[in-house]
C-alpha cells in the first residue's frame, strides 16, 4: 500500500508539472515575462548553427545563379577615401560591374542626400566674398552641369539593371527622399485590413536616382526581442500600398516577374498574410508581418566577397561576375551595417540580403506552420505523459536512461522536421522532460533513503554536513559502537563567564552566547570537526571521528586559530554595541580516546572519553596563566608536524598527573611566519634553554630584552619572576625545570 501511494504521488506530481509547463507555454502569463520566448529563440539559434538552412530544391538552372557581394570594405575606404564616395566614383563602379557581366546590381546603401556641385560651390564663394568679376561667377555657373555628379550617376543608372535600397521607419513619421512606385498586387483589396504592420516614415533615395534606376527595395530589418535578426520582411505596407524588400525586388526583376500576390486567410477579421507569391516562380512562406525566416547558410563568407576597390581597379575576372546577382554593401565597422544573427554576433547586413535571395532562388524555406502551436501542444502532452507515467516505476539509473531516450527522440525528431523546413518548439518540451526527470529523481531519493536520513538524524547536530554526506554514501561502514582511536580533542571556554553573566539579563546572556556559539560551530564544521557538547560557556569538539582523518591534529589547530580570530571580531562588535568584552581560552590534546554512542537507555550521545580527553581540558585551563589564547600538548605538536610555528610554553605537571608534559602555543601557520617572528621565537627558545640550564643571568637578560620587544606578552614576565625566585634560592643540580600546576 505504501509503495502504491508513493507511485501515485509521483504521478500526480508529474501531471501537475505538465499542466504548469503547458500554461507557461501557451497562456504566456506576465509573471514569466518573455522568458519562454527567449528560451525558444536560443533553441532556434542552436539549431541554426548546428544544422543551418535546409537543402535546396531548385532546378539546376536556378541553383546555378551566383550571388556575389561587392564589399565597400576597409581596403576600399583606405584606397578611395571615406564613405560616401563621389557619385562619379559610384557611377564608375556600376559601369565596371555591368561590363563584367553582372545580371542585376542591387545597392544595400542609400543615396538620400545630393552631392555638392563644386562649380556652384566656388561661384557662391566668390559671389559671397565679392572677389572676382561677375563674368567669372557666370562662367563657373555655366559649367555647373559638367560638375553635376548626381546627374552623371543618374545617367549611368538609366537603362541598366541596377536597383537601389532604402529604409522604412515603423514609428518615426519622417519622410526623406522619394519612394519608388508601389508593387502591383493582384489582390490589392487585402491591404485595407491586412495583418502587415503599417510603416509611418521612410528614408529613401533622391528622386533623380529613383526615376533613373530599374527599381528600389527597402532593406530595413526588425530584430527579435533579444536584438538578433532571424527574420526579414519581404513586403511592407505604407498608405495602404505595398512595397517590396530589396531582396524581393531584385529577384522580381531578375526573374521578370510582373506582379506579386499575397496569400492570406481571415483571422479575427484581419487578412492575415501567410505567403508572398512571385508570379510564375514561387510562393514564399511568411509570418503575419510578411517576414521570412532567414535560412542562413553559415557565418560571414558564405558568399563570394569582392572588394569594391578591386572592381574600380578593373582587376576582377569576368567569370566571377558574369550572370551573377551582385549586392553592393559594406562590412566596414564605421558604416554601421553590422547585425547580430543566430550564426554570428557581428554579421554584415548585406549578407542577410544575399541569404534571402539565395534561399528564394533555391526554394529553401523555414516555416512555422499555422498548425505549429497545436503540434507543440500534442508533443508536450505525449512526452509529459510518457515520462510522468513511466518514471515512478523505474530505479534511478533507468529513470535517467529513459529520460535521455525521450530527450534524444525529441531532438532528433525536431531536427528531422527542421530539415524539411518546419520549425516547431524545442525548448519547452526539453525543459518539461528535464523537470519531470529531476523531480522524480529527487522524490525517489527522499523516499528511498530512510537509512541515510536516520544517520543524518543521529549525527546532524554535531557533525559537519559534508561529513554526514560522506557517511550517507556508505552508511554500513559506520557504527555507533564504541572503539579506541587516536583523535584530537578541543576545549574552548569563555574567560570570566561568571562576571559576564552577572552583568547581563538572562535574555541578553542567551543572545550573546548564541552569537558566540554560531560562528564557532561553523568554524569547527568547516574544519571537519565533531561537536561533542556545549556546557554553559564551554565548547567541546573532536577531530578524527566518526570519519577517520589522518590530519585531525592540523584541523583542530586550524579551527582553534580561526576561533581566536573570530573572537577578536566579536569583541569589536560587542564593544560597539556596549556589550561586555569576551575572551576565550582553548586547549587541544591528541591521543588515544574511546569514541562511540554512550549513555543510558534514556539519553545517549556520540562522545569521547579517556585520559587524553581530560588532559585537553587541563590544557585549556592553563591558557589564562600563560596569557595566551591556545595551548596544545606535546602529542598534538608532534602530530601537526611542520604545518604551524610553535612556541614552547613550559614543561608542566598538571593537576592529577605524575608525568610532566611540554605544552606549546601554535603561533600561526608556517607559511605566515615572517623573519621577525622567526627570530623572536629562536631567541626565546635559546633563553628558555638557558633558564633550564640554570644560567640565570643569561636567561634574565634575554627575557628582559624580549619583554621590552613585546611588553604585552605575559609569558616573558612569568619567566622573569621565576628567574628572580630561583636565583635567590637556587634549586640545585637536581632541578628538572618542571613547573607544578596546582590549579585545574
Amino acid at each position: 500500500m505504501q509503495y502504491r501511494m508513493r507511485r501515485i504521488m509521483a504521478i500526480a506530481m508529474g501531471f501537475f508539472l505538465i499542466m504548469v509547463l503547458l500554461w507557461v507555454q501557451f497562456v504566456r502569463p506576465e509573471f514569466f515575462g518573455d522568458l519562454p520566448q527567449r528560451l525558444e529563440l536560443m533553441a532556434f539559434d542552436i539549431r541554426m548553427r548546428a544544422v543551418g538552412g535546409i537543402a535546396a530544391e531548385a532546378t539546376p538552372n536556378e541553383a546555378a545563379v551566383k550571388v556575389v557581394i561587392v564589399d565597400i570594405d576597409e581596403r576600399s575606404l583606405t584606397e578611395h577615401g571615406r564613405w560616401p564616395w563621389s557619385r562619379a566614383k559610384v557611377a564608375v563602379l556600376v559601369e565596371r560591374l555591368i561590363q563584367a557581366g553582372a545580371a542585376v546590381v542591387a545597392f544595400d546603401v542609400m543615396f538620400s542626400e545630393p552631392e555638392i556641385n563644386p562649380a556652384l560651390e566656388v561661384a557662391a564663394f566668390f559671389e559671397k566674398k565679392g572677389d572676382g568679376s561677375p563674368a567669372l561667377v557666370a562662367e563657373l555657373t555655366r559649367f555647373k552641369e559638367r560638375f553635376d555628379r548626381d546627374r552623371m550617376f543618374a545617367e549611368v543608372l538609366s537603362g541598366k539593371e541596377v536597383l537601389l535600397g532604402y529604409t522604412f521607419q515603423p514609428r518615426e513619421p519622417q519622410r526623406i527622399g522619394m519612394l519608388p512606385q508601389p508593387l502591383v498586387v493582384t489582390n490589392h483589396q487585402v491591404l485595407h485590413q491586412s495583418s502587415l504592420p503599417a510603416m509611418r516614415g521612410y528614408t529613401a533615395n533622391l528622386p533623380i536616382f529613383v526615376q533613373s534606376a530599374l527599381g528600389s527595395g527597402f532593406f530595413s530589418l526588425i530584430p527579435d526581442l533579444d536584438g538578433v535578426v532571424r527574420r526579414a520582411p519581404l513586403v511592407a505596407r505604407y498608405n495602404d500600398q505595398l512595397f517590396s524588400s530589396l531582396a524581393l525586388e531584385t529577384l522580381r526583376h531578375f526573374l521578370l516577374a510582373d506582379s506579386v500576390r499575397l496569400h492570406t486567410s481571415q483571422i479575427n477579421g484581419l487578412e492575415t498574410v501567410e505567403a508572398v507569391e512571385l508570379s510564375g516562380f514561387a510562393s514564399i512562406p511568411t509570418d503575419a508581418d510578411g517576414q521570412m525566416i532567414v535560412p542562413y547558410l553559415g557565418a560571414t563568407g558564405s558568399f563570394p566577397y569582392i572588394s569594391a576597390s578591386a572592381v574600380l581597379a578593373g582587376t576582377v575576372p569576368v567569370s566571377q561576375m558574369e550572370g551573377a546577382i551582385v549586392l553592393v554593401g559594406t562590412t566596414a565597422p564605421g558604416l554601421f551595417d553590422l547585425r547580430s544573427t543566430p550564426v554570428q554576433s557581428v554579421y554584415p547586413g548585406v549578407e542577410i540580403q544575399a541569404n534571402l535571395i539565395d534561399a528564394i532562388l533555391g526554394k529553401r524555406f523555414l516555416v512555422q506552420p499555422a498548425w505549429g502551436q497545436g503540434a507543440d501542444f500534442v508533443v508536450m502532452v505525449v512526452v509529459g505523459l510518457a515520462l510522468a507515467l513511466a518514471l515512478p516505476f523505474f530505479a534511478p539509473m533507468w529513470q535517467m536512461l529513459w529520460t535521455l531516450v525521450v530527450a534524444a527522440a525529441l531532438v532528433l525528431g525536431n531536427l528531422a522536421l527542421w530539415k524539411q523546413g518546419l520549425v516547431l518548439s524545442l525548448a519547452m518540451p526539453l525543459i518539461l522532460t528535464a523537470l519531470l526527470a529531476t523531480c522524480n529523481l529527487a522524490y525517489g531519493f527522499l523516499v528511498e533513503s530512510r537509512s541515510r536520513r536516520q544517520l543524518k538524524g543521529m549525527f546532524g547536530q554535531y557533525v559537519p554536513p559534508q561529513i554526514v554526506q560522506e557517511m550517507s554514501e556508505n552508511p554500513q561502514k559506520y557504527s555507533f559502537e564504541g572503539e579506541t582511536r587516536e583523535l584530537s580533542v578541543l576545549f574552548a571556554d569563555i574567560r570570566g563567564f561568571t562576571t559576564l553573566s552577572e552583568a547581563l539579563t538572562a535574555a541578553d546572556l542567551k543572545k550573546l552566547l548564541n552569537r558566540y556559539f554560531t560562528p564557532m560551530t561553523q568554524i569547527i564544521f568547516e574544519t571537519r570537526g565533531t561537536i561533542d557538547k556545549y556546557v554553559g560557556d564551554m565548547i567541546m569538539a573532536f577531530w578524527g571521528a566518526p570519519v577517520p582523518d589522518e590530519h585531525h591534529a592540523v584541523q583542530a589547530i586550524e579551527a582553534a586559530l580561526r576561533m581566536l580570530k573570530e573572537t577578536e571580531r566579536l569583541q569589536r562588535d560587542f564593544s560597539n554595541e556596549g556589550l561586555p568584552r569576551i575572551a576565550i581560552g582553548i586547549g587541544i590534546n591528541t591521543g588515544l580516546m574511546n569514541v562511540g554512542d554512550m549513555g543510558s537507555e534514556f539519553r545517549r550521545a556520540y562522545t569521547v572519553l579517556g585520559d587524553a580527553v581530560n588532559l585537553g581540558s587541563r590544557l585549556e585551563g592553563t591558557t589564562k596563566y600563560y596569557g595566551v589564547g591556545l595551548v596544545v600538548g606535546e602529542t598534538t605538536r608532534a602530530a601537526a608536524g611542520e604545518a604551524f610555528v610553535f612556541r614552547e610554553l613550559d614543561l608542566v605537571r598538571v593537576k592529577g598527573k605524575v608525568q610532566a608534559i611540554r605544552v606549546y602555543e601554535p603561533v600561526c601557520r608556517s607559511s605566515e611566519a615572517d623573519e621577525a617572528l622567526q627570530q623572536e621565537l629562536a631567541d626565546y627558545h635559546r633563553f628558555l634553554a638557558d633558564f633550564r640550564a640554570r644560567h640565570w643571568e643569561e636567561a634574565r637578560a634575554g627575557f628582559s630584552r624580549l619583554r621590552e620587544f613585546a611588553p604585552d606578552l605575559r609569558l616573558y614576565g612569568i619567566y622573569l619572576e621565576r628567574i628572580a625566585a630561583l636565583a635567590a634560592d637556587d634549586p640545585g643540580e637536581g632541578w628538572d625545570g618542571v613547573y607544578e600546576r596546582k590549579e585545574k
